[in-house]
C-alpha cells in the first residue's frame, strides 16, 4: 500500500481462505451463481440482475450500514475454477474466487481476494478511526459466508 498517497486509509485488501468438505466442482458451481448468494449467505441482503454479466448487490454485516455495489464479471473460468468481478458503487475495485482441491485432505480450498477503495462519503470520513471495525466487519461476514456455504453444500443444495 502506498502510504504517501491521499485516501490510503480508505483502501482495503482482503484475503480469506475457506476449507470445505465438498468437491471443487460443486463449490465452484455454487459460487458462480452470484445472484443466489442471498439465498444462503445472510450478509448478502439482496441481488438484482442488471444484464448477462453484472448484478447489483446489497450487503450488510455486523455494523449498521449497507454497502451497495455492482459486480461486473471480468473472468469466469470453469476449467481453472476462477471467478473475478469488478466492483463499483460504495466500493470500487475487484474481487476474485479461486477454487482448488484441498491439499492432502480431500475437499476444497477456496481463496477469496478483494482489493477495494471505499467511495461512500460517510465511510471515507470514518476510514481512519473505524478502520479496525471495518476490517473486523469484513472478517465476520466472510466467516459467516464460509459456514453458510458449508451448510448449503452439506445439505446438497447446489442449485435452486
Amino acid at each position: 500500500m502506498d502510504r504517501s498517497r491521499p485516501g490510503r486509509w480508505s483502501r482495503y485488501r482482503f484475503r480469506s481462505q475457506w476449507d470445505l468438505d465438498a468437491p471443487p466442482e460443486r463449490v465452484y458451481s455454487v459460487l458462480e451463481q452470484a445472484d443466489d448468494y442471498w439465498r444462503w449467505w445472510p450478509q448478502v441482503r439482496g441481488t438484482e440482475r442488471i444484464d448477462a454479466h453484472s448484478s447489483a448487490l446489497r450487503i450488510r454485516s455486523v455494523l449498521p450500514y449497507e454497502i451497495r455495489i455492482t459486480a461486473a464479471e471480468l473472468l469466469r473460468d470453469p476449467a481453472h475454477r476462477v471467478l473475478e468481478a469488478a466492483l463499483h458503487g460504495d466500493v470500487e475495485g475487484w474481487a476474485r474466487w479461486t477454487v482448488r482441491p484441498r491439499p492432502g485432505a480431500g475437499g476444497t480450498r477456496v481463496l477469496y481476494e478483494q482489493e477495494v477503495e471505499v467511495r461512500r462519503p460517510l465511510l471515507r470520513r470514518l476510514a481512519l478511526p473505524a478502520r479496525p471495525l471495518f476490517r473486523l466487519n469484513h472478517t465476520l461476514m466472510m466467516r459467516a459466508g464460509r459456514r453458510a456455504l458449508a451448510a448449503r453444500l452439506a445439505a446438497g443444495a447446489d442449485a435452486v
